[in-house]
């Protein structure tokens, strides 16, 4: 399930014990790059970046990094930086495996969904991370050899930042993020576009998904009175997602009412587990719904659910996450490349 990505059951704060064997140095990185420059160069995942403003400095959570020319070998660390990178034209050589593939099954669906599909090509990236391990591979993404590492939408820490600028230059979270997953989703894709020498068509990109939610709120008035909660059916309980969170961010982009009362009980967390008394949170006006088909199936089945007024007035949206359209993963990843798919067909299912 999604929500694995960004919980915080192995906090990154435990790289230093966890990566303590693959402390890296300069012997380290002049040691390990050939095989990796074959591999790259026989699957197409290296691309060059187009041109830039170089150089640039980019601040975040961690200082700043001066980045001096365009980046030809790009590793993303954050669970979506891939995608960020991805609508500049720029095929990362390394990325998280954020959503789990299926044994045996190739090629990777991180690769292969609907926004992506065709930007990604033949490529075939190395994955430095798995959804739900502690921290990244260091050796692996040092065995690429990267000139640039982006790690925006990631809850890496000082410790894990630090051993990362061994490798190559790295760029953070935004420096305003209180928070891991908490930026708006301009911000992270500005951040990424400034890195990359892009940072006006990074704009004009934002601009464009920005124009469209404009237009979403000017063909449907009605959401601006209405209260809508994204959530997820998670270790057998209603989890909803936070206003801050990227779905909630969507949602009140498109004009509905967050739901504030969640947030308090989240804390700083992205999401919170519901316990029956509290089910009245989501028991609001409208209701997304992302879970793949054997979830989707137990929350129907759960009584404190259908017994909502939202569920009996059949206002709940029940989006696939990643099977079918997989419209619930591109509402989670909410990047430049899924957010233009995933409004459209949010639109189509409240309607």
């Amino acid at each position: 399930m999604l929500l694995d990505r960004t919980t915080r059951m192995k906090p990154w704060r435990r790289l230093a014990a966890t990566a303590a064997a693959a402390a890296l140095g300069v012997g380290l990185l002049a040691g390990c790059g050939s095989n990796a420059s074959d591999k790259d160069a026989s699957d197409g995942a290296n691309t060059p970046a187009a041109s830039g403003a170089f150089p640039v400095t980019v601040e975040h959570a961690f200082g700043s990094t001066k980045i001096d020319k365009a980046p030809q070998r790009v590793v993303t660390v954050g669970y979506t930086d891939d995608q960020e990178v991805l609508a500049f034209g720029i095929k990362p050589v390394g990325m998280v495996d954020q959503y789990p593939n299926p044994p045996g099954h190739s090629p990777d669906v991180n690769t292969q969904w609907p926004w992506v599909k065709d930007k990604w090509g033949g490529a075939k990236p190395e994955v430095i991370m798995n959804n739900g391990d502690a921290g990244p591979n260091f050796e692996k993404i040092a065995a690429l050899r990267p000139d640039l590492i982006v790690a925006v939408y990631s809850e890496i820490d000082k410790a894990a930042y630090d051993k990362l600028s061994q490798i190559a230059p790295t760029v953070g979270r935004t420096k305003a993020e209180k928070e891991p997953f908490s930026a708006p989703w301009q911000d992270n894709a500005l951040q990424i576009a400034t890195a990359l020498g892009k940072a006006d068509e990074g704009k004009q990109m934002v601009q464009g998904i920005q124009d469209k939610l404009a237009a979403v709120k000017k063909a449907h008035p009605e959401f601006a009175r209405q209260t809508a909660v994204a959530l997820s059916w998670y270790k057998n309980s209603v989890t909803p997602f936070t206003t801050t969170d990227v779905r909630g961010q969507l949602l009140t982009g498109m004009g509905f009412k967050g739901q504030s009362e969640i947030d308090k009980i989240a804390g700083s967390n992205f999401s919170t587990q519901l316990s029956p008394e509290r089910m009245d949170l989501v028991d609001v006006d409208r209701v997304f719904a992302i879970n793949d088909k054997a979830d989707t199936e137990a929350l129907k089945k759960d009584k404190l659910f259908t017994n909502l007024k939202v569920t009996k007035a059949n206002k709940v949206s029940y989006l696939l996450d990643s099977e079918g359209p997989a419209a619930g993963a591109a509402m989670s990843q909410a990047t430049l490349l899924s957010l233009p798919y995933a409004i459209d067909q949010l639109v189509k299912s409240a309607g």
